[in-house]
């Protein structure tokens, strides 16, 4: 049975390993003219911050090129000479691998490529999946376009999943909830600017390239991805440096990950997916639905439907670094996701039974949306050991793209089932709401019964991870001693003779 003890501290500055420095260890005392100390210092909070500027632009370009379809929908379908289904078929094909993919990707991270190595070459099968995109663009080749968005999707899922492994790796103990909702934010920002520039790029490229304006567009949006390449390269480097300065050591016990780990995780664990997919599913889904929900219910223009559906990201991107900080400040990140999960149903109760101005509703659930996810996702890295994290992390992206694929065609079914009655499909995802609600019930009894740290505020966090480290130094000083008598023990004949 697994140790119901918390694998992770989240406390690096109660280590109780000496700091044992030789001739070699002195880089930070040699580093180039015109290097300040705080900037080069991995233990700096200004270093830190130039590790987290690279982190959240990792992924930028793919955040970026996701919805450039999305931006130009009209253009697609003209251009292309495609129908809605086709259409759609862009964004399908981008997730049904992913629910097997993101968690190999996961795994090659934890026990093949490494963090560095891993979040480069994801980042380059991206960068190639929209150059091909891009070369069926303009080629006017359709299948060669589903090529390339399939071959995007593979690299970006299981980017976002080396990026949260990166988050932990720097900010584990210090501003992790923060951390996690910046690289919320700045994800939501990619999209956001697709939107805002798309279309005018476009119309500009049209007056040089009429013939083929689409897949030069989409040749122009790629520069993202580059830019995002980079970043990975830099921040590659910024980490094995800090490795090799810190002796930073994340597996002193040289475990290796295996696929069977899976079957060791937590009952919080497992969960913390449900509620993946529970909560998420009543978001993306019915944002996808959310112009024709707007202007069928409170009889909006498509533009004022498109402002109203557009809110949640706005909101998230301010938001979500917000909340991050507080949680940081506060911990409790289990009474959050309580928070979180019950304003979202509140939210959709709003826009299903009432006529209140939808801004209302749509601004409330683009709140609990940015705090369900700058708590909801530091919570993996409270229950699994660091060696596994890739693996676990894979594994929630891929449930949750399961879950996207299949409740984004149910919901569709059910609003053409119950001809545009939208009142249903706010049933269904109310429903979904319920099942999150119930996981976070499970995560907090099961918290409780453990004396576990899932809910405790950064104080209560700090004396449980000294009680555990003054636990094992008692064992390990007992272990010690047994040998040592033992040891004199055998010896004892041989002295008497």
């Amino acid at each position: 049975m697994a140790d119901d003890r918390l694998p992770i501290i989240e406390n690096e500055q109660n280590d109780q390993t000496p700091n044992r420095r030789g001739p070699q260890d002195n880089e930070l005392d040699f580093e180039p003219v015109g290097c300040s100390s705080a900037c080069c210092n991995p233990t700096s909070s200004l270093h830190r911050f130039l590790a987290l500027i690279f982190m959240c632009l990792l992924g930028f370009g793919s955040y970026f090129c996701y919805d450039n379809p999305g931006a130009l929908q009209d253009v697609f379908k003209k251009e292309l000479n495609i129908t809605t289904t086709q259409f759609t078929l862009i964004y399908s094909i981008y997730s049904w691998p992913n629910v097997v993919l993101c968690f190999l990707g996961g795994f090659l991270i934890d026990r093949v490529f490494g963090i560095r190595l891993g979040t480069v070459i994801y980042l380059f099968i991206l960068l190639v999946g929209q150059l091909l995109f891009a070369s069926g663009g303009i080629l006017k080749t359709f299948w060669l376009m589903i090529v390339g968005r399939f071959i995007f999707g593979i690299g970006a899922e299981s980017l976002a999943v080396a990026q949260n492994n990166y988050a932990v790796l720097w900010f584990k103990g210090k501003e992790l909830n923060m951390v996690f909702g910046l690289q919320l934010s700045v994800a939501r920002l990619g999209s956001t600017v697709n939107f805002w520039v798309m279309q005018p790029i476009y119309n500009y490229v049209k007056t040089y390239y009429p013939h083929n304006t689409i897949g030069v567009v989409l040749l122009l949006a790629a520069g993202t991805c580059v830019l995002s390449l980079l970043c990975a390269l830099i921040l590659g480097w910024m980490d094995k440096r800090a490795e090799r300065i810190l002796h930073r050591n994340l597996n002193p016990g040289g475990e290796i990950a295996k696929l069977s780990d899976i079957t060791t995780f937590k009952i919080t664990f497992w969960m913390v997916s449900v509620i993946c997919v529970a909560y998420y599913v009543c978001v993306f889904p019915f944002i996808a639905l959310g112009k024709g929900f707007f202007m069928e219910k409170f009889h909006l223009s498509p533009e004022e439907a498109n402002s109203v559906n557009s809110i949640l990201y706005l909101i998230s991107a301010i938001a979500s670094p917000l909340f991050g900080f507080i949680i940081d400040k506060t911990g409790r990140n289990v009474g959050w996701i309580f928070v979180a999960t019950s304003a979202t149903m509140g939210a959709h109760s709003l826009l299903a039974f009432t006529m209140l101005n939808p801004y209302v509703g749509m601004t409330l659930m683009g709140l609990s949306y940015s705090m369900l996810a700058a708590s909801l996702w530091p919570l993996v890295a409270l229950i699994i050991p660091e060696y596994q994290l890739g693996t676990a992390y894979g594994f929630c992206q891929s449930v949750q793209n399961l879950g996207l694929a299949v409740v984004t065609i149910l919901s569709g079914l059910i609003v053409d089932k119950s001809h545009g009655d939208y009142i249903w499909l706010e049933l269904f995802y109310l429903g979904w709401l319920t099942i999150a609600f119930l996981a976070t019930t499970v995560i907090y009894v099961y918290d409780r019964k453990t004396k576990g740290n899932l809910n405790m505020t950064p104080a209560q966090r700090v004396e449980y991870a000294n009680a555990i480290a003054a636990a094992a130094t008692l064992t390990n000083a007992g272990d010690n001693a047994g040998s040592t008598n033992e040891y004199a023990s055998d010896q004892e004949p041989l002295l008497s003779n």
